[in-house]
């Protein structure tokens, strides 16, 4: 189940959303992001699961893996789509003891669990089709223009994507602590929340541990590298924008207008 979680993981692919400039991606998934809370109803979010639909095909990467990563976060869905439902005030639909389901808490359940839903996928989809080495590149560039009032961009920027980086890392880590302990008898299932909560202790000393471990490690790996931050850092390849990424960001604009204009904005 941990192993699902797509968000960090790259995927190695020759597609055209591979090749786009970092900065291009970057700028795009934060432009849906927004749109995703804009968009006024489920209509326009069957607008963008096509879109985004079309964007997973073309990155050559499988549906199949870009969903899975909805699995480890199913039963937060679950409980958002449970309270929208019961705790939105409308025409009732059904009781269920003192709760009372209504027509608009379904309606308000799915529209939120669709935005959830699109919004993972849409940040699974830009890991998976950037390297860490170029979000660093594109995060970099595009937090330089901030330093002038003392943003420390070069840093900001190493240590998000180092944290990207990490996830899969740790989510592996993790796994592998949580079948150790169940072959040695551990329940991690069983019992109240109270009970589950006390159950992961054994499972969370040993991964702070290897974490604090692996830190340490990538501490002294960068210092015997002579890294001094990024004054002076020179790169193989160099950010260019291309022709691709010019209609890409266009493209993302045309649908900034559109969500604007559906809301009466202009």
């Amino acid at each position: 189940m941990l192993r699902d979680i797509t968000i960090g993981q790259y995927l190695a692919r020759d597609s055209s959303v591979h090749r786009l400039d970092p900065r291009t991606k970057i700028l795009s998934t934060l432009v849906f992001m927004v749109i995703l809370f804009l968009v006024p109803h489920v209509g326009g979010y069957v607008v963008l699961s096509f879109l985004i639909g079309l964007l997973i095909a073309m990155a050559r990467v499988p549906l199949r893996m870009v969903l899975r990563g909805l699995r480890p976060l199913a039963f937060i869905l679950a409980l958002t789509f449970i309270l929208q439902l019961f705790m939105t005030r409308g025409d009732p639909l059904f009781r269920l003891g003192t709760l009372v389901a209504t027509r608009e808490g379904l309606n308000m359940g799915i529209f939120m669990v669709f935005r959830l839903s699109l919004l993972i996928v849409v940040a699974s989809l830009l890991t998976l089709t950037t390297s860490p080495i170029a979000l660093t590149d594109g995060l970099e560039r595009l937090l330089r223009p901030f330093r002038r009032v003392g943003v420390p961009a070069h840093e900001l920027a190493m240590m998000m994507t180092i944290a990207l980086r990490f996830i899969p890392t740790l989510l592996e880590e993790a796994d592998k602590i949580m079948k150790a302990q169940v072959a040695r008898g551990a329940d991690f299932q069983s019992g109240n929340l109270l009970r589950r909560a006390r159950s992961l202790v054994p499972l969370l000393v040993p991964l702070f541990v290897s974490s604090f471990r692996r830190a340490d490690e990538l501490a002294l790996a960068m210092e015997a590298r002579c890294y001094r931050g990024g004054e002076g850092r020179t790169r193989m390849k160099e950010l260019r924008f291309q022709v691709r990424d010019g209609v890409a960001l266009l493209i993302a604009l045309a649908l900034v207008l559109g969500v604007v204009r559906l809301r009466g904005w202009i």
